[in-house]
């Protein structure tokens, strides 16, 4: 982290506006998975220190994160499972253009039409309507969602449209081979470790808490992924699709500004929400643990 994102981040206030929406956000979230009981993980041993760009790392993990998953939850859940068939629709090496198909747009939207089913969009909808940020009308609504997090534009100067909101934050890319950027989705983790994609190489700790909880649902991890190191990635592990659509939703329409991060009290995890704008569309958003010595490396 550089020095101004050091102060940046100290001089931040808590947002008490947002944290109280946020924790009503948690507490309607009725399909977030419950920590013990819909998974289990074994966190292992503390990550060492890498370097950005580094395909190295040393093992503290000889196990995967996740032990068990309920898969069955997955697939019954209807924005799970929506959520899930997203998840394969796209080219991970940005510079690569993408094609959407009829098929991948209609997947897209079957998405977005269960998590507006869900309390959790219900509550979302009304306060960004309050706010004049959003519509009235849910297909407005819809529209809007589909533009911030759907649109493809280009990551990489000349190559053609390669990159959305959606394939940073929840599938992941990789830059010229080098570098991870995003992959901050519990789901999408479980999934690529369990094919034997990434490999958990230990837990990062927090300054207050030397060591996290099993069923602490927000984490700061170390991972490779196609042979590439991510030394820091933080992620909220268990909740729903849903639940991060909104926080970053809303985080994003509140400003215009570059980089937005608001710090909030969510449940007992004292947070940082960052999302960085590309152009009219989310470049990327993650939870950084405050009380944690490293910000994410987006």
């Amino acid at each position: 982290m550089g020095v101004w994102q050091l102060v940046a981040s100290n001089m931040l206030e808590l947002n008490h506006e947002l944290s109280k929406l946020f924790n009503e956000l948690w507490d309607a979230d009725v399909n977030r998975f419950v920590p013990g009981k819909d998974y289990t993980i074994d966190l292992q041993e503390k990550a060492g220190f890498v370097q950005q760009s580094s395909g190295v790392a040393r093992d503290s993990a000889s196990e995967p994160l996740f032990r068990y998953v309920n898969e069955e939850r997955l697939k019954s859940i209807k924005t799970f499972a929506a959520f899930v068939s997203l998840l394969d629709n796209y080219e991970t090496s940005t510079g690569v253009a993408e094609v959407v198909t009829p098929q991948e747009m209609a997947e897209n939207n079957r998405f977005l039409d269960a998590i507006l089913e869900t309390e959790v969009m219900k509550l979302t909808h009304q306060y960004l309507v309050r706010k004049n940020w959003s519509k009235p009308s849910l297909n407005d609504f819809k529209s809007q969602l589909y533009d911030i997090w759907f649109q493809l534009y280009t990551r990489e100067t000349g190559k053609g449209p390669d990159s959305c909101g959606f394939e940073h934050v929840f599938v992941g890319e990789t830059k010229h081979g080098k570098e991870i950027l995003g992959l901050h989705n519990w789901v999408q983790f479980y999934l690529q470790e369990k094919h034997k994609q990434v490999d958990y190489k230990g837990y990062i700790a927090r300054r207050k808490k030397s060591r996290p909880d099993e069923d602490d649902q927000v984490l700061s991890l170390q991972f490779s992924w196609k042979g590439l190191v991510k030394p820091v990635g933080s992620t909220f592990i268990g909740v729903s699709p849903e639940f991060e659509f909104a926080l970053y939703t809303i985080i994003f329409l509140q400003s215009q500004e570059k980089v937005t991060r608001e710090m909030v009290r969510l449940e007992e995890y004292e947070l940082q929400i960052v999302v960085y704008r590309h152009g009219k569309y989310i470049g990327t958003a993650y939870p950084v643990l405050l009380s944690s010595n490293n910000e994410d490396l987006y």
